[in-house]
């Protein structure tokens, strides 16, 4: 199924991705440094949901509290948990 994030307190405006599963496929960023954010696409192609969590959770850029790699995290999260309530 695919989805799309609307980000907070980062650059990129939006992620969006595909999920089959829990493998993500298909991260796509709006904004943000746009040769970072299409390394993180291609690293986290075919990679669970628990995987992503595991290396880019708790990320931060700077001062912020999250950056794009940890809302990564929590989109993927929140999409996999609401397609399993829908389930």
């Amino acid at each position: 199924m695919h989805h799309n994030y609307r980000t907070q307190m980062v650059c990129s405006t939006q992620i969006s991705f595909d999920l089959e599963g829990n493998v993500v496929h298909n991260v796509a960023f709006t904004g943000g440094c746009n040769g970072n954010l299409k390394a993180v696409s291609k690293l986290v192609e075919g990679m669970t949901v628990e995987q992503i969590e595991g290396y880019l959770k708790g990320n931060l850029c700077g001062q912020r509290p999250t950056s794009c790699a940890d809302q990564l995290a929590r989109a993927v999260r929140q999409a996999y948990d609401e397609e399993q309530k829908g389930a």
